[in-house]
């Protein structure tokens, strides 16, 4: 696959990702002002699930606790999130070494994360997370140094 190719379907992920997370944030702005603890009732209600049992009691104890003003709060980093995924979706979809570093460096970023919570118990989701994000980081590192090594050659000639 062309390096071209390569970079599209990476700005394509990071485009879904930070689409996902705008509809997220937007989600919960629709929330605000309502009353989370019944919705959260509702939902466990809904699913037939134990209220006192633990996990959904603790479902229902954090709905409660959630303020109108952490909503926004997380609203607003929603927002920005999904506005650095898609700025950088933008700079790898049209080859911009800027889009490469950001991509590079905020896939690195979760590496250590990822790792860790393979430690913490392995899953196919988490073994398959760290593996898709190895290899993006792996090939961007690839496109950066070709880029490099290209302008070098262009520098010697």
């Amino acid at each position: 696959m062309k390096i071209k190719g390569g970079l599209r379907i990476i700005a394509l992920f990071e485009a879904a990702k930070g689409l996902l997370v705008l509809l997220a944030g937007f989600g919960l702005l629709t929330i605000v002002h309502r009353d989370l603890q019944h919705i959260a009732e509702q939902i466990v209600s809904h699913f037939h699930l134990n209220p006192a049992s633990r996990y959904p009691h603790i479902f229902v104890e954090m709905a409660g606790n959630i303020t109108n003003r952490k909503l926004w709060l997380m609203a607003v980093f929603a927002m920005a999130y999904s506005g650095i995924r898609l700025l950088e979706a933008y700079g790898l979809w049209h080859e911009r070494r800027w889009a490469e570093w950001l991509a590079v460096a905020s896939g690195g970023l979760y590496v250590p994360i990822e790792i860790y919570e393979m430690l913490n118990g392995v899953s196919a989701i988490k073994a398959a997370t760290l593996i898709i994000n190895l290899g993006i980081v792996a090939y961007l590192g690839y496109v950066l140094y070709q880029s490099e090594a290209n302008t070098k050659k262009l520098l010697r000639s």
